[in-house]
């Protein structure tokens, strides 16, 4: 499968899928979550579908609550994605919390404690004059 088909593939199984589960489903387990991406095999026999609780849940609890009805309203998503795409395969569908944001912020904070606060540049300074303006049009061959 071209890596174009992929993308519009999963782009569409998102979409249906996030509106599967606001409209469709009835698990108060469930809520409104956010379908952060889904990645499809090439061959369509299954998907990862990353998913983050919506904003009035929150906490492990909340997640492993999340996962379960999921899990509970497989095979019922997979059957309406069926129903609304035409493809000769639906794929297995797994669903799995979306840890990027907290990578992210997790990420964002060792780099706030090794590097040093950004202090803004004095004014009519530049950096090029406090280094002695090296000329970096020179002749390499020089």
């Amino acid at each position: 499968m071209s890596d174009r088909r992929a993308a519009r593939l999963n782009e569409q199984f998102k979409r249906e899928i996030s509106d599967i589960l606001r409209r469709e489903t009835r698990d108060p387990r469930i809520g409104m979550p956010t379908v952060t991406g889904v990645d499809a095999t090439p061959d369509l026999w299954s998907a990862r579908v990353y998913v983050r609780p919506g904003p009035e849940r929150e906490g492990e609890e909340a997640d492993a609550e999340l996962l379960a009805g999921l899990e509970a309203a497989t095979p019922f998503v997979r059957r309406e994605l069926g129903e609304r795409l035409t493809l000769r395969r639906v794929p297995e569908l797994r669903f799995e919390l979306d840890k990027t944001l907290e990578k992210a912020m997790r990420i964002e904070a060792l780099l706030r404690e090794v590097l040093p606060p950004d202090e803004p540049p004095e004014a009519g300074v530049s950096e090029s004059s406090e280094s002695g303006g090296s000329d970096t049009s020179r002749d390499p061959e020089e």
